[in-house]
This record gives C-alpha cells, sequence and structure tokens, in this order.
C-alpha cells in the first residue's frame, strides 16, 4: 500500500516501522544474460536511482531468494529478487511553515526533535499542513515538489501518535535513511517511554507478548490477538517507575514497534493509559466513587487533554561514524504538571500503601 492511499488517521497511527518500507518481487526471464544486480534492479525501477539501489545492496535490503546480495552479484535466469526499500517522498507539494521545533540535535546527516503532543508527524489526508515535515521543510530552506531530487529534505524513518511527545530521528540524505531505516526494522534500536496507566501495576517489572493487529470491530483501534492467527509479533517490556495507587508510572522498552503497541499491550493487562480516549483510559477506571476524586481526575484529564504517553530516550548506531549515540528529553510541561498532581494527591494519604494491603 503507497503511502498516498493512506487515509489520514492512517498516517497519524503509522508506527510500525514495517510499514514504513515498500517491497517489490522480481522473477529474472529464462533468456536474461548475465548482468550486474544493481543494473538489472534500476532498468526495472526507473523511479529509483542507481545510487539509492546501491544503498539498499549495502545495507542488505535485497535478496535473490533468502539471502542478501552485494552489487556485483550477477543475476541468473529464473532468480527470484525480493526488495525491501523505506518509502520516498512522493504525491504532494511540502510547503515550508515556520513552526518552531525542538531540536535536540543535528548534524549533516540527521537530526533529532523532541516532538510536541498534538502535532502529525506528515503530511496527507486531512493535514496537508501544520505536521512536522512542514516545519522541517522551513528549517531546512527547502520547498519540495512531487518531483523534487533535493535529498536534503528530512524523511522520517520512524513516527510517533499525534498526541504522544517525544523524540524522533529524521534522516536529511538517502545513506543516513537506508541506515537507520535498517537498525529500526532489525529492531536494535534502543528507545523507552514514559507513560502513566490505570491501576496499581502488580510486578515491579514484566515484559508482554501478543500479536498487534488491527481490531475488526473498530478499524481505528488495534488489539492482541492472543492465539497468534492475527497480527504481528509484539514485545513491550516495562518496569514501574512510581507508584499512585490508582495509577501508575511506567518505563516501556520497545523490542518492536507496531501501530499504537503500548496503549495497546497496556490495554489487554488491564492497563489502560491514563486519558487515552481510543482505549478506554478516558474515564475513572480506578479509586473511590466520591464527587470530590471525580473531580480530582477531571482536573487531571484537563491538564494532560491526551494519553499520557512520552517518547523519552533514543539511542541507535551513527549512519556514518559507526558510533552508538543516545539521547534524553524532559518530560513535556502537562505530564510533568500531572505527575505533580498525582503526587500531591496521594502525599497525605495513605493510597499506595493502602491499595497494596487490598490486593496482597
Amino acid at each position: 500500500m503507497l503511502e498516498e492511499d493512506l487515509q489520514s488517521e492512517d498516517l497519524e497511527q503509522l508506527e510500525d516501522e514495517q510499514q514504513l518500507f515498500e517491497h517489490y518481487r522480481f522473477v529474472v526471464d529464462k533468456g536474461q544474460s548475465p548482468l550486474r544486480i544493481d543494473r538489472f534492479i534500476t532498468s526495472k525501477m526507473e523511479q529509483t536511482s542507481r545510487h539509492r539501489m546501491q544503498l539498499a545492496l549495502e545495507a542488505q535490503y535485497v535478496h535473490v531468494g533468502d539471502r542478501p546480495v552485494k552489487a556485483n552479484y550477477k543475476v541468473k535466469p529464473e532468480d527470484v529478487i525480493t526488495i525491501m526499500l523505506p518509502y520516498q517522498r512522493r504525491g504532494f507539494e511540502v510547503h515550508p511553515e515556520p513552526i518552531p521545533l525542538n531540536i535536540v540535535y543535528e548534524d549533516e546527516d540527521l537530526l533529532i526533535v523532541n516532538k510536541p503532543a498534538g502535532m502529525v508527524v506528515h503530511p496527507g489526508f486531512g493535514h496537508f499542513s501544520g505536521t512536522l515535515i512542514n516545519a522541517l521543510a522551513f528549517h531546512l530552506g527547502i520547498s519540495q515538489d512531487a518531483d523534487a531530487t533535493d535529498e536534503r529534505m528530512g524523511v522520517l524513518v520512524h513516527r510517533i501518535d499525534k498526541d504522544t511527545s517525544g523524540l524522533l530521528v529524521v534522516a536529511k540524505n538517502d545513506v543516513a535513511q537506508l541506515r537507520l531505516a535498517g537498525q529500526f526494522f532489525e529492531h536494535t534500536i534502543k528507545r523507552t517511554y514514559w507513560a502513566l496507566v490505570w491501576g496499581n501495576v502488580a510486578a515491579d517489572s514484566g515484559t508482554i507478548e501478543g500479536n498487534i493487529g488491527r481490531d475488526p470491530n473498530d478499524r481505528m483501534r488495534f488489539k492482541v490477538f492472543e492465539d497468534g492467527s492475527q497480527g504481528k509479533t509484539a514485545i513491550t517490556h516495562y518496569r514501574v517507575l512510581e507508584r499512585f495507587g490508582y495509577t501508575t508510572l511506567v518505563e516501556c522498552n520497545l523490542e518492536t514497534g507496531r501501530t499504537h503497541q503500548i496503549r495497546v499491550h497496556m490495554n489487554h493487562i488491564g492497563h489502560p493509559l491514563f486519558n487515552d480516549d481510543r482505549y478506554g483510559g478516558d474515564r475513572v477506571l480506578k479509586g473511590p466513587l466520591y464527587a470530590k476524586y471525580k473531580q480530582f481526575i477531571d482536573n487531571c484529564f484537563a491538564i494532560m487533554p491526551r494519553q499520557a504517553l512520552h517518547a523519552k530516550t533514543l539511542g541507535f548506531i551513527h549512519p556514518r561514524t559507526g558510533k552508538e549515540i543516545f539521547f534524553d528529553s524532559e518530560i513535556p510541561e502537562d505530564f510533568s504538571a500531572l505527575l505533580a498532581k498525582w503526587r500531591s494527591y496521594v502525599g497525605s494519604r495513605d493510597i499506595v500503601q493502602n491499595v497494596l494491603e487490598e490486593e496482597a
């Protein structure tokens, strides 16, 4: 499925790294004479430069049969060639917009952005302005149409949801894009999220495993398929950072990168994210029935009118230097204020201890 065919809600949800790739398959004709595979492929894919294809071969995105091959491989009759390439820009003009960006780091190959909640990451149907890409176009001093060839335009190699805040890496050239995308695809990227979830998470740490796929009853939601018959493998590791009795602050480490993974996995184990309207966290799920407590929760929702999720850290191998780099981000103001309100609420009460005793 091509990016321009996706609906706007899909673009907002598209975090699954495997969905950020295009897949191609060719079967070599019986009468084909020996030919370098990079030349063969570029003759079949005129929209892709030979340079980009050489980078794809270097990154082991090109397979003959079930094994990767190098650029000097000579194709043979009836070879089955499969190719996986990160999406390229296409389909609409990107207008630069002077939108402030919190850029944590930048060099000639990439930049790290601390994205605010509420910002869509990529233009698409219903979101042609106000996106992270529009802001990047202004920052980089580039305006591009669908046929542009300037490689300096920032390309996202992963995404986070519109209402999730936190760190994103942006590639500034083909080399960086292919090498970074490969790390996300192979799940070697190190990243953690902070989430406030409903309920008292029993274990101090744990792992959630369960295939995630689109909910057949609601295409805007995703769910865990416990029997493994549908969806894609998803693994989330978590550890408790702070307990508030009726809610828990957890750190989540993603081993895979599925759409809504943390939101779906935490909901699956009975701990939906605080104020996550898509997965039922936008109502009182734990705590007393007193009107005063209900007012407290409403005030919390007003402080942070989105799901309580922040992409806090990001670590990977730099595509040019080969050295590991790591970034950490501050918790945004709304999340910080929410945590402060919970700390104040439980500070003069024995809520945490009472909940622990009730569950013992």
